[in-house]
């Protein structure tokens, strides 16, 4: 049994169209019946997914163009997810790149692309949302076009990469072009398209997959997968042979002895399913062959990078390989006295159970006990994706704690730190450009590239490029949106490790901390407006060595939020007139972890995001920033 195969993924940076170019492919090729409805972003499957507006998982599909089955891997554009991306390249022969035909391209769409161009995928180049009001008169793309290319040959492309096929196109209207005369009629409806051009060149340009030598079965897990019905999947391209259901396979993994290191295991099993992609769904079929991505169930032991195999005398294929991780976070149970009132108080057994499941899900992310036994250290890339995780959890019901964020350094053979150097890239109104400057500056960042944009309409706007250190770009996030009014765009892309840049200043105020249990007052409340900024307002149930606020002074300080207004049967001479609370500052997620100190824990619960101190009692704890961070 032999197929006409394609497998392509399609890169592109956050928001530049690409879930919804999938959307038209799958309505186009006839995945979806006439009568079938279809939400926007069906690849987007998870709540988190559509709420942010963001892929985070990669996910396939495939479509049918003629004879020819063509393999789609939606990946994710943000480089916190990295891990999902590394893992599919293997499982590609080729990529669209989609790149945004105003905003150009951008860190995250550099950082997939140089995977992708290592591997040595032909890429075909999407120019997407033609039809924005910068590029009216086609300058800006044919700039865009140019800042493409530009890219491949910084990235090393081969003389084949570099000459790339250029398909303009429009995805949420569902037409392309590879001619850039023709922009223009189909903007002003002359002529009406479809995606067939982008049908036929990845049929054309995009090579049949590359199969190892060979009759033996051998297939690369990439990724994982749960049946109610068969247990544990495991999704992979099949290098080499075929698998039928019944046949006996083996699994070339690894595992770690107690100290550590790895160790390789070979496993027997039979399969007692066999699946591949019909459009968003997988579907039982006979046998799976070589070159085609596909699903197979009979272990319960299947992990990323796993080898399965008919023939354990062959050696494994090459085990995926992930940059490390360049942060850290402590995840705790939680200990505070309003545990279990909200959700699961979870034990120290359940978490880590929960976050070795994640761990062996993704690989871009690591787990590590701590030397308390109720506390486990999880190893990442970036603050949203460690965001993602906690929300997750917090969603499956789950209590617990996690402290601030740390850098993760490496150390010379002098002994001397290095720390994870980061691009920045801002795309911004040029009139707060010296602002934003000045606060990256603040943070050890080094202008490394500013240019003007093209731009008729509107605001002249400017691209800035930075290098800073990771904990540099801690909690800038929130402050970069409030200096540019919310009309920032803001990416980041991992360089390498410098030597370390110095002190940062992070959070340079104290804490409000209540000094008792109870419920916060109105009354104790407006008392307390003018020592800063208050969390919340009345109400809201409080411990002793909780949060309540942002102190306007830089040590902490303890306070009675929960003090009622004595009453007596005097009258006040004047009337009493009615007074409310100013302002407060809800603090999210993302704002909670960009606050916190080392000496703080983030309590996360189904219905509450909290801050405490890690030592509860008053009289245990110092109040002076010198004292309690180290």
């Amino acid at each position: 049994m032999s197929l006409n195969l394609r497998n392509v993924c399609i890169i592109a940076h956050v928001d530049h169209g690409k879930t919804t170019l999938v959307d038209h492919l799958l309505r186009q090729s006839g995945t979806f019946a006439a009568h079938q409805s279809t939400t926007d972003r069906v690849m987007d499957s998870g709540d988190l997914e559509r709420e942010r507006g963001i892929t985070i998982l990669a996910k396939n599909t495939s479509i049918m163009v003629g004879d020819t089955k063509v393999n789609v891997v939606d990946t994710p554009g943000h480089a916190d997810f990295g891990g999902e991306v590394e893992r599919i390249m293997g499982m590609v022969d080729g990529a669209l790149l989609l790149v945004d035909a105003a905003e150009g391209p951008l860190p995250q769409t550099r950082f997939v692309l140089q995977k992708a161009l290592a591997k040595g995928h032909k890429i075909i180049l999407v120019i997407n949302k033609v039809d924005r009001p910068e590029c009216s008169d086609g300058r800006r793309i044919k700039e865009v076009v140019n800042s493409a290319f530009d890219l491949f040959l910084e990235l090393g492309a081969t003389e084949e990469q570099a000459d790339f096929p250029i398909v303009y196109a429009t995805a949420r209207q569902g037409w392309c072009t590879t001619n850039f005369d023709e922009i223009r009629d189909y903007l002003d409806k002359k002529k009406t398209g479809s995606l067939e051009p982008l049908f036929k060149l990845i049929v054309d340009t995009v090579p049949t997959p590359k199969i190892l030598p060979g009759n033996d079965f051998q297939m690369m897990i990439s990724n994982l997968s749960y049946s109610d019905y068969v247990g544990r999947l495991g999704i992979g391209r099949v290098m080499s042979g075929s698998v039928k259901k019944n046949q006996k396979l083996v699994r070339q993994g690894i595992t770690y002895d107690p100290t550590g290191h790895e160790k390789s295991v070979n496993e027997n099993f039979t399969v007692t399913q066999v699946m591949t992609y019909m459009g968003l769904k997988q579907t039982d079929v006979p046998e799976l062959v070589a070159g085609d991505i596909g699903v197979i169930a009979g272990n319960e032991n299947f992990s990323i990078g796993d080898t399965i195999g008919s023939n354990s005398a062959l050696a494994p294929l090459p085990r995926i390989y992930v940059e490390k991780p360049t942060l850290a976070m402590l995840f705790s149970v939680n200990t505070s006295p309003l545990s279990g009132q909200e959700g699961e108080a979870i034990q120290s057994r359940k978490l880590r159970e929960r976050l070795l499941k994640e761990v062996r899900h993704n690989v871009a992310l690591r787990f590590e006990e701590s030397e308390t036994s109720d506390q486990f250290r999880v190893l990442g890339r970036g603050e949203l994706q460690f965001a993602i995780l906690i929300e997750q959890m917090r969603r499956e019901g789950f209590e617990f704690m996690v402290g601030k964020p740390i850098v993760l350094y490496q150390f010379n053979a002098d002994g001397s730190r290095l720390e994870p150097m980061e691009q920045a890239v801002l795309d911004l109104p040029e009139e707060f450009a010296s602002d934003v400057t000045r606060i990256f500056q603040e943070r050890k960042g080094t202008l490394t590239k500013y240019e003007g944009q093209h731009n008729d309409i509107g605001k002249p706007r400017v691209r800035l490029e930075f290098e800073i250190p990771s904990r540099g770009l801690l909690g800038i996030r929130s402050r970069y949106l409030t200096a540019t009014r919310g009309e920032g765009l803001f990416s980041s892309l991992l360089l390498d490790y410098a030597p370390h840049k110095g002190d940062i200043p992070h959070r340079m105020n104290g804490a409000l901390i209540s000094d008792r249990s109870g419920d916060t007052v109105e009354y104790a409340l407006l008392s307390l407006e003018e020592r800063g900024v208050l969390f919340f307002g009345p109400g809201h149930k409080v411990y002793e060595g909780m949060i309540i606020g942002e102190h306007a002074k830089d040590n902490d300080l303890n306070v009675n939020p929960c003090k009622e207004k004595k009453l007596t049967n005097i009258r006040a001479a004047s009337a009493e007139f009615l007074v409310t609370l100013a302002g407060i500052r809800d603090m999210s997620l993302e704002k909670s972890l960009e606050w916190i100190d080392e000496d703080e824990w983030i309590e996360v619960t189904p219905e509450n995001i909290r801050i405490r101190k890690k030592i509860l009692q008053g009289n245990l704890r110092s109040v002076k920033r010198s004292e309690r961070i180290q």
